[in-house]
């Protein structure tokens, strides 16, 4: 799980910095934009991100959009900034549209398999936003 939170927070960082680039050049970026550049251009470079899910470089680029949204809309809100390793690490996942089954302490998640949860989670999603805790032991 901690491989799939690196791999959000490296999507966010690049994209971020690819938003600054282009709007400093006079153009007027956008999440979806950047997204397929990032797929026919840049993800061809790095083979390492074939072995992680899909899934959440898709919401990368969702949680970027939104935080650009609440800096152009919502007043208070700063620029975006970029994430760092070890805070907040966090990584979303959704089903390809099916329910994502619940109910236990123990959740079969898309492309990582079976993960084990502090407390049972109840309520059936079509996606989860999972923050890695590191281990104990």
């Amino acid at each position: 799980m901690a491989k799939h939170a690196g791999y959000s927070r490296w999507l966010f960082n690049w994209g971020l910095k690819a938003w600054s680039v282009t709007y400093q050049e006079g153009l007027k970026p956008t999440a979806n934009k950047l997204k397929k550049f990032y797929t026919n251009y840049v993800k061809p470079l790095y083979p390492w991100q074939s072995q992680l899910s899909s899934r959440v470089y898709q919401y990368a680029f969702v949680d970027l959009d939104n935080a650009f949204k609440g800096f152009f809309k919502v007043k208070g809100t700063g620029y975006p900034k970029f994430k760092k390793k070890g805070i907040h690490d966090s990584f979303t996942l959704d089903n390809c549209g099916k329910w994502i089954g619940l109910g236990s302490t123990r959740i079969k998640l898309p492309f990582i398999g079976f993960v084990s949860t502090y407390e049972a989670v109840v309520h059936r999603r079509d996606q989860l936003t999972l923050y890695p805790v590191k281990s104990l032991y």
